[in-house]
């Protein structure tokens, strides 16, 4: 079993995280290790790490090169993790490294990725807590995956379903939509919401907008990820359609009525035509797109992070 955590400056809490991570997991029947990705921390994260790793050989250090966010110390632990079992948690003891037996529990049972579910918040309610539950009501709706609190970090998972998960951007908050597209079971469980002990919080109301323009990708990758003309080809139709019903009207009022268009309907006629070349490009972007996919750019097995250095034992 392995326990992911990204850390960004958690120097002032890494040390009690690591007791109690020790503490929680040998009450487990498993052979288990900590990879502990230091992404870019300025503090004294990194030395800390080091320290630890010189008296403790179950420990993975990935010190990667500069700070490149929650969604990139979540690719590079679990790329560097060796577990058949992978649970993942915040560096910043918001989790409670004494819930991962009931994680493990359930992937027993047969789930494939058990999320945390913090069902009471101690952020504050209208800059995290409020905009927070109208993004996870929006990401289930999206997707269909029925998740309450996409955004916790603390979750597992069983290997497999990590195998084919490439993460780019922000994408972190909606690893159940992405792995939901392959089928996984899912379940959620209720975990406490400890608050930052020590710190100041690296997300804030800003991060709500980020967010609602990820929604968009995982909502294309879920519906149309390998039918992209499918998305486009509606496009194109729905431009040529109206092009086509302002077309007929544009006939009629010039057969019928004798009207001259260009004087009376110019505007018209320049909106249908425009609406024409657009319907074009959308069939022209659908089909490239459909080519794209094939090619599928992931096969170049390109990483998002670069890392520094790497300590385990062999």
């Amino acid at each position: 079993m392995s326990v992911v955590i990204p850390l960004h400056n958690e120097a002032s809490t890494l040390e009690e995280l690591y007791e109690r991570l020790c503490a929680a997991v040998e009450t487990l029947d498993y052979t288990w290790e900590l990879v502990l990705v230091d992404d870019g921390s300025t503090d004294a994260t990194p030395g800390i790490l080091d320290s630890l790793f010189k008296k403790d050989s179950r420990l993975t250090v990935v010190h990667l090169r500069r700070n490149y966010g929650q969604t990139a110390g979540l690719a590079a632990g679990f790329d560097h993790a060796k577990g058949e079992i992978i649970v993942s948690l915040d560096g910043d003891l918001q989790h409670a490294p004494e819930e991962i037996p009931e994680f493990v529990k359930k992937i027993e049972e047969g789930y494939d990725m058990v999320s945390g579910w913090r069902t009471a918040r101690s952020d504050a309610f209208w800059t995290r807590t409020f905009p927070s539950r109208i993004a996870n009501w929006l990401i289930g709706k999206v997707s269909g995956v029925d998740v309450h609190d996409f955004g916790t970090t603390f979750k597992a998972y069983r290997r497999e379903v990590l195998a084919d998960l490439h993460l780019y951007g922000d994408l972190h908050r909606f690893v159940p939509a992405l792995i939901a597209l392959n089928g996984a079971k899912i379940i959620e469980i209720p975990i406490k919401d400890m608050g930052r002990n020590n710190g100041k919080s690296h997300y804030g109301l800003g991060r709500t907008f980020r967010v609602a323009f990820d929604l968009l990708t995982v909502g294309f990758l879920s519906r149309y990820l390998t039918r992209p003309l499918h998305f486009f080809g509606k496009l194109f139709l729905g431009c040529w359609g109206i092009s086509f019903l302002v077309g007929l009207f544009l006939s009629y009022k010039k057969f019928i009525k004798g009207i001259a268009i260009l004087e009376v309907h110019g505007l018209l006629a320049m909106f249908g035509s425009v609406l024409l070349v657009i319907g074009v490009e959308f069939l022209a972007i659908g089909l490239v797109s459909e080519m794209l996919m094939r090619i599928y750019f992931e096969s170049q097995d390109k990483k998002i992070y670069s890392v520094r250095k790497i300590l385990r034992t062999q």
